[in-house]
């Protein structure tokens, strides 16, 4: 695996299942001219590159003693200029605060935030477009179970995105 100087996401890696209907609804959705990536939740925005080894050291601990987490989709989200689902999953947020207390100092403003997990079905479209769209999908939803598989690395590449490896929860 080449090693890139580009910065690492760090993301919650679906279900089969589960990322083929999101990302089915991210290419119904999405501007295709700016859809360079699949459906994705994303728990660290932009790590390192440098600190490469250790952020795989601590994924690999954590994933192979950890059972998968819980997750649901609990609603939607109007982004302003685009539409994502909610997702509430408490463990998979208490892993992720542990990891960014082991990488204190490593992490940008943004991702020493508490995040708001999510999937983003829309973006980078009108406003007006967004609001038909989050009303369209509000009036369907149904929460439901949500399968979170393990973790994923990527570098990314000036918009797509090159996988490092992805972890799968061994814990039980």
């Amino acid at each position: 695996m080449e090693r890139l100087n580009k910065p690492i996401i760090m993301t919650a890696q679906m279900g089969p299942a589960d990322f083929a209907w999101a990302d089915s609804m991210r290419r119904r959705h999405f501007p295709p001219e700016r859809n360079q990536i699949g459906a994705h939740i994303t728990l660290f925005h932009h790590l390192p590159p440098q600190a490469l080894d250790e952020i795989k050291s601590a994924v690999v601990a954590l994933t192979g003693n950890l059972s998968k987490p819980e997750a649901s989709l609990s609603g939607l989200i109007h982004l302003g200029n685009g539409v994502a689902y909610r997702l509430q999953a408490p463990e998979l947020l208490a892993l992720r605060m542990e990891l960014a207390d082991r990488f204190a100092g490593l992490l940008v403003a943004q991702d020493q935030q508490t995040p708001r997990l999510h999937i983003t079905v829309q973006n980078k479209v009108t406003s007006g477009e967004a609001r038909r769209l989050f009303d369209e999908l509000s009036a369907a939803f149904e929460p439901r179970p949500l399968a979170i598989h393990g973790i994923g690395l990527h570098y990314y590449v000036d918009g797509p995105w090159r996988d490092i490896g992805n972890w799968p929860f061994r814990g039980r």
